[in-house]
């Protein structure tokens, strides 16, 4: 039997906000990974995906209290009830995140070798002439070229591909075992993206790394992740293997996100359809199910009483109180 990398269990997350409000972000949220086992997480903005790998991560603002319940465990250790101290050695080292935005999350004072070492050194001492030469591996097994030329620059002195790759490379200086990757295409252009995403896969498979992959294009994981976790208003609302989700989407709200994934094939010219309505608010939870305002299909029992998860085939779940593949047999 196989012990997940990540077991996440009934997780439920409360953000305090500094004005008083209290937004309940995750709902219930389950999911395991495996070594070597990219899972991606897909959702509009807003849907908790980020809150999500912040709370395994364990930071979230310093301006807003956090409560958290259930369990997150990274190869059977709690994070969520582990101390301060042990969260601290277990960053960068246990689990590493790779962020969307790799302008903002370096430091644009600090030189690219300390950046990329910063897991490290804050553990033991490691000599600036050691410092340097480890950071010229990293970004070189990163393919950053000119790594040692590279790692005595600032991060304003390179391309926004370039930056990411130093943000990978910084994730990968503690040999995690778990990697969360939060949007980490985010404003980079097609070309680079796959780039990127390609380096992802070749070090998750090199180095049997547990990888988390967000994003809110659904397209972007053929390919990519074995697994799909579709998230929505907080909650995990459908799960399985890659090709079966994208191919038969048993969630109404997974559908509507393939219908709005632009086509290679077909009419030149057609609008991609959009989602009615709004994201719900999570200061204000609904009843019933978070989509059933947006929903096409809903009906009156949708808003007043939240769907069960249940399977929907080998390796998959949906929560749903009338699933497509239930709606399509019935028809």
């Amino acid at each position: 039997m196989t012990t997940a990398v990540l077991d996440v269990r009934s997780l439920d997350t409360t953000i305090h906000t500094p004005d008083g409000r209290a937004l309940h972000i995750l709902h219930d949220v389950s999911l395991t990974i495996e070594a070597g086992e990219c899972l991606g997480v897909v959702g509009e903005s807003g849907s908790g995906k980020s809150v999500l790998a912040r709370t395994v991560l364990g930071v979230h603002a310093r301006t807003t209290r956090v409560e958290s319940t259930g369990t997150v465990l990274l190869n059977g250790e709690d994070l969520l009830t582990a101390t301060a101290a042990r969260r601290g050695e277990l960053l960068g080292t246990g689990v590493a995140m790779v962020h969307q935005d790799p302008m903002t999350s370096l430091n644009p004072v600090v030189r690219i070798a300390d950046q990329v070492t910063e897991s490290l050194t804050n553990r033991r001492r490691i000599g600036r002439r050691a410092r340097r030469e480890l950071a010229t591996d990293l970004l070189a097994a990163v393919d950053v070229p000119d790594p040692a030329r590279r790692a005595r620059a600032y991060p304003h002195e390179l391309s926004g591909g370039l930056r990411q790759r130093v943000g990978i490379a910084a994730a990968l200086a503690g040999q995690p075992a778990l990697l969360l990757a939060d949007e980490p295409t985010t404003a980079l252009d097609v070309t680079v993206q796959r780039t990127v995403l390609d380096l992802l896969d070749r070090h998750r498979e090199t180095r049997g790394l547990a990888t988390l992959l967000i994003t809110h294009d659904i397209g972007l994981l053929y390919g990519r992740a074995r697994r799909i976790a579709v998230m929505y208003g907080g909650r995990i609302v459908e799960t399985g293997p890659t090709e079966e989700v994208t191919e038969r989407p048993a969630h109404p709200y997974t559908a509507a996100l393939l219908r709005s994934v632009p086509r290679v094939t077909g009419p030149l010219r057609r609008t991609l359809p959009a989602i009615p309505g709004s994201p719900p608010d999570l200061s204000r939870p609904a009843a019933g199910c978070p989509f059933a305002p947006r929903c096409e299909l809903a009906r009156p029992l949708c808003t007043t009483a939240a769907p069960p998860v249940q399977p929907a085939g080998p390796g998959r779940t949906v929560a749903c109180h009338f699933p497509l593949s239930t709606m399509e047999n019935a028809a």
